[in-house]
This record gives C-alpha cells, structure tokens and sequence, in this order.
C-alpha cells in the first residue's frame, strides 16, 4: 500500500506487515513532519521489488532511491534478514541506510542483522509513548542529523 507517493521522489520506505504498527510508525513519523515522503509495503518482496523497480513498480527509476528503510525483521513472504542480504549486497541499494524496527530481543536475530549490514537494530518498545518517541527520535536521527553517502 503506497502512503503518499507511488514513483516520484520518496524518504521512507516503512516495510511492515502489522497494520497497527505500521500505522502507530506513521503518525510518530508525521508528529516529526517526516511523513510527507514515506511509502508502506507490506512485506519484504513488495520492499525488494519496489527498490528494484520490478513487478508493479517497473516505472520508476532504479536511481531514485529513499533515504531510509525501515524494516519489520519477521514477515510473510520475505523475511528481514533476506531483504537485509538482497539490499546489501547489490552496489546499486548497498548505501541505503536500513533500520530495523522489531519485536526480536534474539541474540542471533541482532547479530544476523549487523553481520548482513543493517545500519540499526531497535526494539519496538511496548508502551505507546515509548514506541512513539522511539520513532520520532529514529526519523529525526537519520533524515535530519545522518549525512547520506552521496553517489
């Protein structure tokens, strides 16, 4: 489901299967004014085929990447560690910077993860505030604070 853009320009690509998680993510986001550019998908192939502009996404250019993902690290179909793999070892998507947001405390899930090169591993706080302010302070950090690696 595409939040706010289809194949112009976008920030966030928000990948997670949970629609009220998904939707909590978005209006943290927007509290933060950083909404305004942010895609939802669904599960980790329609990510892969999104950024790789395959499938439904075939027109937009392979160029025009976000400047985040965040990723759900359990989900139907392709799973977070899978994605992390795809994206990470393409020189095309490699730079993107990729944060997972999940409900996993595993040790192995959290070394996997960084192994594979995702750039953070958080823990979706349980509580609303907590979960809400766990967000802002991520958006803020990585579109605001984070100096993107330019091509």
């Amino acid at each position: 489901m595409i939040e706010n853009v289809s194949h112009g320009k976008i920030d966030i690509i928000l990948c997670e299967d949970n629609a009220n998680d998904a939707e909590l993510t978005i209006r943290a986001l927007s509290k933060q004014g950083l909404s305004n550019s942010l895609i939802h998908v669904k599960d980790g192939e329609e990510l892969l085929q999104y950024v790789f502009c395959d499938g439904p996404y075939m027109g937009r250019s392979v160029a025009n990447q976000p400047r985040l993902i965040i990723l759900d690290l359990k989900m139907p179909k392709v799973d977070g560690l899978d994605v992390i793999r795809k994206l990470k070892s393409d020189d095309r998507t490699s730079m993107i910077p990729v944060v997972l947001l999940t409900s996993s405390k595993e040790e192995k899930d959290i070394m996997e993860s960084y192994a594979l090169g995702v750039n953070s591993y958080i823990v979706k706080p349980v509580e609303f505030e907590g979960y809400v302010k766990a967000v802002s302070t991520m958006g803020l950090y990585w579109l605001i604070l984070n100096q993107p690696y330019q091509s």
